[in-house]
């Protein structure tokens, strides 16, 4: 009997102890600025944003700020989508805009935020071949009519559904295109892919200076800073209404706390210390 009542009060002291320091989840855990750990949220978002390295970088503020940790999943924008529909994600950080307002529109999401933007270009590994410009449409007539090899995402993206609309914009139909291979990829494997076959391809910008960082690739920008280059990302809470299981509360504090001036500021800041300057431009003034 003394044993017995010896082990509960070691056992005992042993869980205080664990949950003192956060130890057990769910049990008293908490941020590492004292915030109770409040559950875990699903983020369903773009390859880039998780290339480009900028949720490593702002993930862990939110948790500690909130306390919401968060599980993410990193897909094409279309497989984001599809994942809210479906209610897979409580939270959605995509950049496919007319997409993500039908979305809402719907009755998939609550509302569209705006959050941030950068902007699109064509790199390839040859300027002599394609003069650096800034018309993005006379550079796609340029690779089809000399042949060119491009790499295309082809995974439903925002890029990937970006590049689809800039050839048709440019009046071509990719099928067309000789020496058009389809990835089916992420933006940093597309790049590697384009690197390894000399070829050209659409890549957001934030995801190309990570990689040349890198030493990955080295591709040179051969059309930039065209005005319909322009890379719009929005956050969407997925609608509770249309799935009752979701984490609506920690999706809804993402897509508020996404917004927050403090956060519009760490987002603005991010990259000017490793490229010189920032990766991605914070616009939620846009939603006012």
């Amino acid at each position: 009997m003394q044993k017995t009542i010896s082990f509960r009060i070691i056992l005992f002291a042993a869980l205080l102890s664990a949950l003192s320091f956060g130890l057990v989840p769910g049990l008293g855990a908490q941020s590492s600025r004292g915030v109770p750990i409040k559950g875990t949220i699903t983020l369903s978002t773009t390859t880039s944003t998780q290339d480009s390295g900028l949720l490593n970088y702002l993930l862990p503020v939110f948790t500690q700020e909130t306390g919401w940790q968060v599980k993410t999943i990193a897909v094409g924008t279309g497989a984001a989508l599809k994942m809210g529909q479906d209610g897979d994600a409580d939270v959605l950080l995509v950049h496919a805009k007319a997409d993500e307002i039908k979305f809402v529109q719907d009755g998939f999401g609550v509302r569209r935020y705006d959050v941030m933007y950068n902007d699109f270009l064509i790199v390839g590994p040859d300027q002599k071949a394609i003069r650096r410009n800034a018309n993005v449409i006379q550079t796609l007539k340029d690779i089809a009519s000399k042949n060119l090899p491009f790499v295309s995402r082809g995974d439903d993206s925002g890029t990937h559904r970006m590049e689809l609309s800039l050839w048709r914009a440019a009046g071509l139909d990719v099928r067309s295109l000789g020496r058009y291979t389809s990835a089916g990829q992420g933006m940093g494997a597309t790049l590697q892919m384009a690197y390894e076959l000399k070829a050209y391809t659409l890549t957001d910008r934030a995801t190309w200076l990570t990689q040349s960082r890198n030493k990955r690739i080295v591709l040179p920008a051969v059309c930039e800073k065209a005005t319909d280059l322009l890379n719009y990302y929005g956050v969407i809470a997925v609608n509770p209404v249309r799935h009752p299981r979701i984490n609506a509360a920690g999706g809804q504090a993402f897509a508020e706390w996404m917004i927050k001036d403090s956060t519009q500021k760490l987002i603005g800041n991010y990259g000017k210390k490793e490229f010189g300057q920032a990766l991605f431009t914070p616009n939620a003034k846009a939603n006012k």
